[in-house]
């Protein structure tokens, strides 16, 4: 079989999302850093493998995958992965909270944005007023369509909606967002917590210098 290779930064929620997913997978899979902070995203080379010179992409089965939503997709239809509820209703109340953080919160606050705010201000403080200023009401408003019993997002199974909100939180922990009066997420960030799947697959166990057992058991 190919080798399926992920291309990602450390701290990216979009390519987080899909290290947990491979975790989940069962797949053995390699990472493949690129450094955005560096502009390695808009060397040839990454443009090749994805003309809007984003992150993640994932090599598989002959593929480049990109958009992580788009890859959570192809893994479950490959039989790699089962996160979408059988229950059509069910099913529809999981993608709304995966949009709701992938489509609605996470674009506006990802790295070109934040720094085009920054240069648009002069100010670099405006960078964390413009984070809270989406974070604070979009993890609000998701709180509100989480299961009230869990322990995950939608009961008790784990579904992409869990994918896409823990990453957030840390970015929502970054810029110095609350989440003490959110208690579903907070309950599902701690049932999150406990599995390898998601410790493995944290920005804490990837960036730079970090202690390669981290998240790690046995």
């Amino acid at each position: 079989m190919a080798e399926v290779v992920l291309h990602d930064y450390w701290r990216s929620t979009a390519s987080w999302r899909v290290r947990i997913a491979l975790n989940l997978s069962g797949l053995a899979w390699q990472r493949r850093a690129v450094d955005l902070r560096a502009g390695d995203q808009h060397r040839q080379a990454h443009l090749a493998r994805n003309p809007q010179g984003l992150v993640p992409v994932l090599e598989i089965d002959g593929l480049h995958l990109t958009q992580s939503l788009a890859i959570l997709d192809y893994l479950e239809a490959t039989g790699r992965l089962a996160l979408v509820p059988p229950d059509p209703g069910q099913a529809a109340r999981a993608r709304a909270v995966a949009l709701a953080v992938a489509c609605d919160i996470h674009p506006v606050c990802n790295l070109r944005v934040a720094d085009h705010v920054a240069r648009l201000t002069g100010r670099e403080e405006t960078r964390a007023d413009w984070m809270r200023a989406t974070l604070v009401p979009g993890l609000a408003a998701v709180e509100r369509m989480l299961d009230p019993h869990g322990p995950f997002c939608l009961g008790p199974d784990l579904t992409q909606a869990d994918l896409c909100l823990i990453p957030q939180l840390y970015n929502a922990a970054r810029w110095g967002v609350a989440l003490d009066d959110l208690s579903r997420i907070t309950r599902v960030a701690a049932a999150c917590a406990g599995l390898d799947a998601f410790r493995n697959a944290s920005a804490e166990a990837l960036r730079p210098g970090a202690d390669p057992n981290l998240g790690k058991t046995g």
